[in-house]
């Protein structure tokens, strides 16, 4: 080999070689995930692909509201929605309509999409208000694994002038979160678990001051306080509980440092006439999941409740606040 390709060579390996090291330098270089943060600056899907898996979505829920019918449903839906539309087709079948508010509108005001790669990962959608002018919903679609179907895994009403943090903007994305969460007020899981505590035992849970007032829980102790008062003329009873469902959390951050959660919170509401009497369904839907069935003096409800927190950052000065909820009986049985 002559001297002028000797040196082309060692030209051509020595710049290769600063390449090499170059790319290494700048991969040493990039930021690595902090909790529950993600070092991609990327959406994962674009809002064009998730318009196109919302609408198979709710094409699929349309097919099963028309036939009435929640079979092969869970193709597209899992989680406390499949168990919140399958009662609400059960009831439409004994009534004859599906009930107004399991109504979800095809157009959204704003998409939120993860940034993260690995999974599971969700998408959050926010609808417009229906035509009948019902409030906006909160629509989480999660995906198990690389292959698998987005499925709608919650939909939450959220309260009427309810206030949302913001979030990256869509072409940007935002950062899933995980129930354990820090910087924040409480963590995800802590809310969660606290927020049941003040359900079940409202101002003297030693909870209620980290939360806001909220419409989910003054509708439930105004329901409460009427039925309370029948019972009452009767010597009956009624107690509920409330349980957080185990790993049925999603969590995506806002752009303050806060998160956005959603939870499954389920709940058994029983109730015992007294006095010999029967106790009887406290609603139509109720009713109509009971059926023909035998009316005793006890009752017990199962009811799934799906409910949507902002938690502020720590030392914000905010309390934690339920921006939406939704609550559904799935089963009615006679003790």
């Amino acid at each position: 080999m002559n001297s002028k390709r000797l040196l082309k060579t060692l030209t051509a390996a020595a710049l290769a070689a600063a390449t090499l090291i170059g790319t290494a330098a700048c991969g040493d270089q990039a930021p690595q995930p902090q909790g529950s943060q993600a070092s991609v600056q990327t959406p994962d899907i674009t809002e064009a692909q998730e318009k196109k898996i919302r609408n198979a979505t709710l094409d699929a829920l349309d097919a099963a509201d028309k036939a009435k019918s929640p079979d092969g449903l869970d193709v597209r839906v899992t989680g406390p929605a499949l168990q919140v539309r399958t009662s609400e087709l059960a009831i439409a079948q004994a009534t004859g309509n599906l009930d107004p508010k399991a109504t979800i509108p095809k157009d959204i005001a704003q998409t939120i999409i993860p940034t993260q790669s690995g999974w599971p990962r969700s998408v959050f959608s926010i609808t417009t208000t229906t035509q009948d002018q019902q409030s906006k919903r909160l629509l989480v679609m999660t995906q198990q694994s690389p292959r698998s179907n987005y499925k709608l895994w919650g939909v939450v009403r959220l309260f009427q002038g309810a206030k949302l943090p913001e979030f990256a903007i869509p072409s940007i994305g935002s950062s899933m979160g995980g129930v354990d969460d820090s910087g924040l007020l409480l963590s995800p899981k802590q809310t969660v678990d606290d927020y049941a505590d003040v359900l079940v035992n409202g101002q003297q849970s030693k909870y209620f001051n980290d939360f806001s007032s909220d419409y989910f829980r003054e509708d439930l102790t105004k329901l409460s306080q009427t039925v309370q008062q029948g019972m009452e003329r009767n010597h009956g009873t009624q107690t509920q509980t409330f349980t957080p469902v185990k790993d049925q959390i999603s969590v995506m951050r806002s752009s303050d440092g806060g998160d956005l959660v959603v939870a499954q919170i389920d709940s058994e509401w029983t109730r015992s006439a007294g006095e010999g009497r029967e106790s009887q369904p406290a609603s139509d839907a109720e009713r109509a999941l009971f059926g023909q069935g035998k009316a005793t003096s006890t009752m017990k409800v199962t009811y799934v409740n799906v409910v949507a927190f902002y938690v502020p950052p720590a030392k914000s000065g905010q309390k934690v606040v339920a921006v939406g909820a939704e609550r559904q009986p799935i089963k009615v049985e006679a003790l």
